[in-house]
C-alpha cells in the first residue's frame, strides 16, 4: 500500500474564513447504518457512511445536499454500520477519505485511489478547509477508533457515539461543546432480558462496547449541560432500547428545558440543527 500523503489543505491553524456557526444533521443512526453531516456554511463533511450508495444519495437529498457538494468523508472506525458505504461513495464522487491507519487496515473499503486517502492521527488537531477537527481516541472494540469534535472560532460540536465507557480522556476532550451527538445505545435491563446471545450481551454492555442510557446520563453530568444548545441521542438499539427510556434517563438533567434533547432515528435521522 502506498504511504498516504499529507493533504495540502490541512493545517493546525483555525482558518480566518470560518463562518463561526455550525450546522449538523443525521442521515440515520443505529445498528443498520450511521452517517452525520457537519458544515460551517463553507465546508461540508460526512462522518461515516453505513448505507448503500443509492440510499446515501437519497438521504442526502432529503437534507438538501448532493454528494458532489461534500468536501470529504471522515471515518470513526471500521464496523460495517459506519464504513459499509464509504468506499462506493468515495469512488463515485472522488471524495477524500480521512481515517486512522488502524481503521484502514481493519476496514473493507475496496479500491480507493491512494491520493484520496489521508491519515488521521488521534489527538492531533487538523483543519479541513474552514473546519477545525479534533480526533479523539475512544474505548471501543475496534482497531483504532476515534470520535470527533468540530470547531469554528465561535462554537464547538461533539460527535460521541460507539464507546463502552466514558474515560477521563473522553470527558476532558468533550467538555465545552455547544452541541453533542451522544450515544444512548441500550437500556441495561432490555439488553439483559433480550434475545442476544450471552457473548454479544457481554460485548455490547462491556467497557469496550456501547453506552447504556444511564451511562449517557452520567457522562452528560460530568461534561456539564449549561452550554449545550442541542443534545441529540444517537445510535439507539432497535432491540435493546426505546426512545421513551432514553428520555426518562436524560430529561431529569435538563431542569425543565427538554427542548434541547432530541433523538436521531435509524430511518429518518435528524434534520439540520444549528448552533451558536
Amino acid at each position: 500500500m502506498s504511504v498516504l500523503a499529507t493533504p495540502v489543505h490541512v493545517s493546525e491553524q483555525l482558518p480566518s474564513q470560518a463562518s463561526g456557526q455550525l450546522f449538523f444533521a443525521s442521515l440515520g443512526s443505529g445498528s443498520q447504518g450511521n452517517a452525520t453531516l457537519v458544515s460551517d456554511g463553507i465546508t461540508r463533511v460526512l462522518v461515516d457512511c453505513g448505507f448503500t450508495l443509492k440510499e446515501t444519495e437519497q438521504r442526502l437529498a432529503r437534507l438538501g445536499v448532493s454528494a458532489c457538494q461534500l468536501d470529504a468523508i471522515l471515518v470513526t472506525h471500521e464496523h460495517g454500520d459506519h464504513i459499509g458505504g464509504v468506499g462506493p461513495l468515495a469512488r463515485r464522487y472522488k471524495l477524500p477519505v480521512y481515517l486512522t491507519p488502524g481503521t484502514w487496515r481493519a476496514g473493507k473499503l475496496g479500491r480507493i485511489a491512494p491520493q484520496q486517502l489521508f491519515w488521521i492521527t488521534p489527538q492531533q488537531r487538523f483543519a479541513l478547509v474552514s473546519l477545525t477537527i479534533d480526533p479523539i481516541t475512544v474505548p471501543h472494540d475496534a482497531r483504532e477508533p476515534v470520535q470527533f469534535c468540530f470547531s469554528t472560532d465561535a462554537c464547538r460540536l461533539g460527535l460521541l457515539t460507539d464507546l463502552g465507557h466514558a474515560s477521563a480522556h473522553v470527558i476532558s476532550a468533550f467538555r465545552g461543546c455547544d452541541a453533542l451527538l451522544l450515544e444512548c445505545n441500550h437500556d441495561t435491563q432490555l439488553l439483559q432480558e433480550g434475545p442476544y446471545p450471552a457473548s454479544l450481551k457481554r460485548r455490547v454492555g462491556g467497557r469496550w462496547g456501547h453506552l447504556a442510557n444511564r451511562q449517557a446520563a452520567q457522562l452528560l453530568q460530568q461534561l456539564g449541560l449549561d452550554r449545550l444548545q442541542h443534545i441529540v441521542c444517537s445510535h439507539l438499539s432497535e432491540q435493546n432500547n426505546r426512545p421513551e427510556l432514553v428520555l426518562e434517563s436524560l430529561c431529569p438533567l435538563l431542569d425543565g428545558d427538554e427542548s434541547r434533547l432530541t433523538i436521531a432515528t435509524q430511518h429518518h435521522g435528524k434534520d439540520w440543527q444549528s448552533i451558536c
